[in-house]
């Protein structure tokens, strides 16, 4: 993970739904955690553009059902504001699986990618068709 500043607005806490962006057979997951989040208490951990997740599958293919895997948040739908004063919001929230290091699972990414995204994670950039 690249130490790139973002202050980007957490539009994602747990139990949130997400689009699944790639063709690893899932469609729909659920956030589950978010690893590396100092948080305040009673406050549930929520994650942003480029935020990793930890999510479970709910649904998809039979093998990915039920499945815990890592994630990286490309999309939300809550707007956040870019360093040159521009808001971006997206029309969904979507993610791709990966591993731990940020390498994704499936070998093509749906619909736009954000900036703030393929700056942390290199290898989402090389695969992503189209970057906002």
């Amino acid at each position: 993970m690249k130490g790139i500043a973002g202050n980007v607005t957490t539009g994602l806490p747990t139990q949130a739904k997400l689009d699944c962006a790639d063709n690893t057979g899932a469609k729909i997951v659920q956030v589950i955690n978010v690893p590396r989040k100092g948080g305040v208490a009673r406050r549930y951990p929520a994650a942003g553009v480029g935020d990793m997740i930890r999510v479970t599958v709910r649904r998809g293919t039979p093998e990915t059902r039920r499945q815990i895997f890592t994630a990286v948040v490309i999309r939300q739908t809550r707007p956040f504001r870019r360093v040159d004063g521009t808001w971006v919001r997206f029309e969904d929230n979507a993610c791709v699986l990966t591993n731990e290091r940020g390498d994704i699972q499936g070998s093509d990414i749906k619909g736009p990618v954000s900036r703030e995204a393929a700056e942390r994670w290199p290898r989402i950039a090389a695969t992503a068709k189209q970057i906002v």
